[in-house]
């Protein structure tokens, strides 16, 4: 029983997934070892490397290695993790980042003062260009172009965002959830498979009551794209099927109109023209094999809204 007036920690599941990258996943595994939150359980996703995970994460106590049989993705992969987890609290973080001391603990603040917070992310800084932010929330995805953008993404960071706030999407990356507020809402939607997936929840979150938030005081650095690449096929097919079947999915006529005629008139012209002149035939390809899935599947995919 806890001591009247003791500080209380409730538990907090950390999931991460790892995919044909385990001296990465090690290195978060190290960073969480020197972190002073007191009570936390670690579960650690493969989503069926080729590389066997087991006896690099033994030298790391209490890491809990779940075994996948195929690659489920980004939220297939977590969603294994969500189901084994018991805390009261989700933290579902990339395997390309390290935590700072002190990142469980504000996040958590976020949960005692905000009541309706259902989702927070920490602030992030690139791993590679120190003091250097990556995200500081983000904007709203553009009714219109299907795009958005993080706050602060590559600005020194000299305070200009250190105020907690309500942000309209959590950074994949990093995100705390609460176990309550999971049980309304449900699962990370597997459809995406990779991007996009964390914006689709959050709008799901919020049609749920609930509020994302973005805390300054929680800070980890990102690696950035240690899995996909930052310039891959895979990034390009993936980015173009899931932001069309975003917007499908979680914008109402008439702007889900506005989109489609944007993307026929000009993203779809734009790009091909750029990946011709570029002459990257591998990435034109993937670009237009993104959009092909999306017709494809025109009446498989369930819309959050209409």
């Amino acid at each position: 029983m806890q001591p009247e007036n003791s500080p209380y920690y409730p538990l907090v599941s950390i999931i991460t997934v790892n995919y044909n990258n385990t001296a990465v996943t090690c290195e978060l595994m190290a960073s969480l070892q020197q972190n002073s939150y007191p009570n936390m359980e670690v579960i650690v996703v493969d989503n069926a490397s080729k590389e066997d995970p087991t006896d690099a994460l033994k030298g790391y106590a209490g890491v809990q290695l779940i075994k996948s049989e195929e690659n489920r993705g980004f939220a297939g992969g977590n969603n294994l993790g969500i189901k084994a987890a018991k805390g009261e609290y989700l933290f579902l973080v990339n395997n390309d980042t390290e935590f700072t001391d002190g990142l469980i603990e504000g996040l958590l603040e976020v949960f005692r003062d905000y009541p309706d917070a259902g989702v927070a992310s920490p602030k992030f800084h690139y791993f590679f260009q120190p003091g250097t932010i990556e995200y500081a929330g983000y904007r709203q995805v553009d009714m219109f172009t299907g795009r958005n953008s993080m706050i602060g993404c590559r600005e020194p960071d000299q305070g200009q965002y250190d105020a907690v706030s309500e942000t309209h999407y959590a950074h994949g990356g990093g995100m705390m959830i609460s176990a309550r507020a999971l049980e309304k809402v449900g699962l990370m939607p597997e459809v995406y498979f990779l991007y996009y997936e964390e914006f689709d929840w959050c709008e799901q979150f919020k049609r749920h009551g609930y509020k994302v938030y973005y805390q300054y005081k929680s800070l980890i650095y990102h690696k950035e794209s240690m899995t996909t690449g930052k310039n891959s096929p895979l990034k390009t097919y993936y980015i173009t099927r899931n932001r069309i079947l975003f917007m499908r999915r979680n914008v109402k006529l008439p702007s889900r109109a506005f989109f489609m005629a944007y993307l026929v008139l000009f993203t779809i012209p734009k790009n091909t023209l750029q990946f011709m002149l570029k002459k990257e035939k591998v990435h034109l390809k993937a670009f237009w094999n993104g959009i092909f899935w999306n017709l494809k599947h025109l009446k498989k995919v369930n819309a959050c809204v209409v």
